[in-house]
């Protein structure tokens, strides 16, 4: 998408302040129409001391034969995210209108695509991680949103792979 915003950070303890109000929300709405789904705030609005866009990134996790019942009760209540990808384990969904910008990403556990809750996890965990990510987020502020999304997809599989390494080790 070439008419694209640049990549912009916020001021970070009032966007995750208004991340998780909408999140406590969000949620509810989510836990009665998928009673056993995980449901997980994700993204740097979830991890304290990171920088961030403002957005509210939600992970929902189903196991892989709730995934299209799943699928279709998410369809019902919010637009396709176009500009990600869709498979049999994983669709992405948003809401513009709300504030901040709601992402909502359907996985099936286990699946592929089931990594987004490893890659906070980790950030949780590392303040390092955290301080490094916060420097690539710097480094792309004003910069082209796509450029940053590569930058980023780029560190989180670094990360993931890491972990995988140090968890086959143990």
């Amino acid at each position: 998408m070439t008419d694209e915003p640049p990549f912009t950070l916020v001021e970070p303890q009032k966007a995750r302040a208004a991340a998780q109000r909408l999140f406590e929300a969000v949620k509810g709405a989510l836990s009665e129409v998928l009673p056993t789904a995980d449901i997980r705030h994700i993204g740097s609005t979830a991890i304290p001391g990171c920088l961030t866009k403002g957005d509210l990134d939600i992970a929902v996790r189903v196991p892989v034969d709730a995934f299209p019942a799943a699928d279709a009760a998410l369809a019902k209540m919010y637009v396709r995210n176009e500009g990600s990808i869709r498979t049999a384990t994983f669709s992405a969904f948003e809401d513009g209108a709300s504030d901040p910008h709601l992402g909502i990403q359907l996985a099936a556990i286990d699946g592929p695509s089931d990594f987004f809750h490893l890659f906070v996890d980790a950030l949780l965990s590392d303040p390092e991680l955290v301080e490094e990510y916060n420097e690539l987020k710097r480094a792309h502020a004003g910069q082209a949103m796509a450029a940053y999304r590569a930058a980023k997809d780029e560190f989180i599989e670094s990360v993931l792979a890491q972990r995988r390494a140090t968890k086959s080790g143990d």
